[in-house]
C-alpha cells in the first residue's frame, strides 16, 4: 500500500502540465503576478484631509500630463479616490492645478 501516493491515484500530482512556452517567457513559465499590498494613506492617517487648497498634496495623485492617477496606482480606497478626484477638479477650476501639462498646451 505504501508503493503509491493517494494523490497520484486521483490525478492530483504535484507536476505541472506541460505546455509550450509563449513568447519570450523562457524559463519563467509558471511565475505569477503577485500584487503589491497598498494601503490607503487617508485611511491610515486619520488627520490627513483631502482639501482642494493643498495643491502640493493633490499633485502627488496626478501624473506628469495632468491626469488623475487611477485607484490601483495610488492605493487609495474608493471613498477617498472620489474625494480626491473632486478636490483635483475644484483646484483646476480655481487655477491651483493645471488641466494639462505644459507640453500639450497650444
Amino acid at each position: 500500500m505504501a508503493d503509491y501516493d493517494e494523490n497520484e491515484e486521483e490525478g492530483l500530482s504535484d507536476e505541472r502540465p506541460q505546455s509550450r512556452p509563449r513568447g519570450r517567457q523562457g524559463g519563467r513559465r509558471w511565475r505569477r503576478f503577485v500584487p503589491k499590498v497598498r494601503v490607503c494613506a487617508f485611511c491610515v492617517d486619520k488627520n490627513a484631509r483631502i482639501d482642494y487648497k493643498q495643491s502640493d498634496v493633490l499633485r502627488r495623485y496626478m501624473n506628469d500630463r495632468g491626469k488623475i492617477r487611477a485607484l490601483r496606482q495610488t492605493g487609495t480606497c474608493a471613498k477617498h479616490q472620489r474625494k480626491l478626484a473632486q478636490a483635483v477638479k475644484r483646484a483646476r477650476h480655481l487655477a491651483l492645478l493645471p488641466f494639462t501639462s505644459q507640453g500639450t498646451r497650444r
